[in-house]
């Protein structure tokens, strides 16, 4: 009989990979499947399925992290330009589904780009400012918004708001780090504050909606206003233990809608309260934490961009969900990271988290 050492496996399969981070992710997908199921009604399928998710998606990140910084780098003017040809390609022949055109079929499967530029976009920019290190000047960090605004717009135009808005911030957290001035970004925000009403204009109507809706959910409790007011009678109830697991009656009389996606925080609050949401909040800081010494420890300016531009991504991931569950900001369709159900939500963040341990474990050897 072939006896297994699970320490010496745990080493093999760690190798190359960031074993604190993979530790701190990997409690969340744990917390993730057990409120799943409960979300779920108890469903073993879904739960099953998730779990496929899970390891499709570790089994993507541990081959990312094994690729060197500078191979991940050669790579990113590619996939730019596959995700943008793909965008085109959504915007002439994608399907369109629920009033959005945001798949395009390629073979016998389909794919979702704009989940491609989630990471194409700030590899590429990433790049961009790394190759113009020395001579980085105001027309390199114009070309660098350029490359932010063009796929931006694509994925407004499906519509996909709550998607357009990560990769926003992904481009912006790369300026940011970049050292974009001050005075700059402030213009920027003035500017933005400026064309308010142009940019409402341009608003679908459902999303003019959420807007209004968040200011009074009251004004429609049965249709726009349903799913804030439902979900914040699940933050409520939960007091400060909750209600105890597999007890939510939010989620299991079938008065909170999108439960096991959008909403899935709503009823982890209910069913563990204010306790497990402070473990819960306590674990997403320390992967935030462990991403930003990654950053900060990073050796070149490329892969101190990218890891941080990651890290601060996967935190607004959490903090758009979780203010969109509390209804301190409308209802734009971004899961909870590692613990709403989804296999390419899932996929793609385990692939950042793939080059954050790239950069890591790579980083005495881009040193030497």
């Amino acid at each position: 009989m072939i006896k297994i050492d699970p320490r010496r496996l745990w080493q093999q399969l760690t190798a190359n990979v960031d074993s604190l981070l993979l530790s701190f992710l990997l409690m969340l997908m744990m917390i993730g499947l057990v409120v799943l199921y409960s979300a779920s009604g108890q469903d073993p399928g879904k739960t099953a399925s998730q779990m496929i998710n899970m390891l499709v998606a570790l089994s993507l990140m541990w081959g990312v992290a094994k690729v060197p910084p500078q191979h991940l780098a050669r790579l990113a003017l590619p996939a730019y330009a596959a995700g943008l040809l793909l965008l085109v390609g959504v915007m002439l022949f994608g399907e369109v589904s629920h009033g959005a055109r945001r798949w395009l079929h390629i073979g016998v499967t389909r794919i979702q780009p704009s989940e491609i530029m989630k990471l194409a976009v700030p590899l590429m920019l990433a790049w961009f400012l790394d190759m113009r290190e020395k001579t980085l000047n105001l027309k390199d960090y114009g070309i660098a918004v350029l490359l932010l605004v063009v796929p931006v717009g694509l994925i407004l135009k499906q519509p996909d708001l709550g998607t357009s808005l990560l990769i926003s911030a992904s481009g912006f957290y790369v300026l940011f780090l970049a050292g974009l001035s001050w005075r700059i970004m402030l213009g920027m925000v003035g500017m933005f504050a400026g064309s308010a009403p142009i940019l409402w204009s341009l608003l679908h109507d459902y999303q003019r909606q959420r807007i209004l809706t968040l200011l009074d959910p009251s004004q429609d409790p049965l249709g726009a206003g349903y799913h804030i007011i439902q979900s914040s009678i699940a933050l409520g109830s939960g007091g400060v233990f909750g209600k105890g697991w597999l007890n939510g009656t939010q989620a299991h009389l079938d008065f909170l809608p999108e439960r096991t996606t959008d909403f899935i925080f709503a009823v982890f609050s209910e069913e563990f309260g204010l306790a497990g949401n402070l473990i819960l909040l306590a674990l997403f800081l320390l992967v935030i934490g462990r991403g930003m010494v990654i950053a900060a420890k990073a050796p070149t300016l490329f892969s101190r961009l990218l890891a941080g531009s990651l890290t601060l991504t996967f935190f607004t991931y959490a903090f758009v969900n979780m203010g969109m569950v509390s209804g301190i900001l409308p209802v734009v369709g971004v899961p909870l990271p590692l613990i709403s159900y989804g296999g390419t939500s899932m996929v793609t963040l385990l692939l950042g988290f793939g080059m954050l341990m790239s950069i890591q474990t790579h980083r005495k050897l881009v040193q030497s």
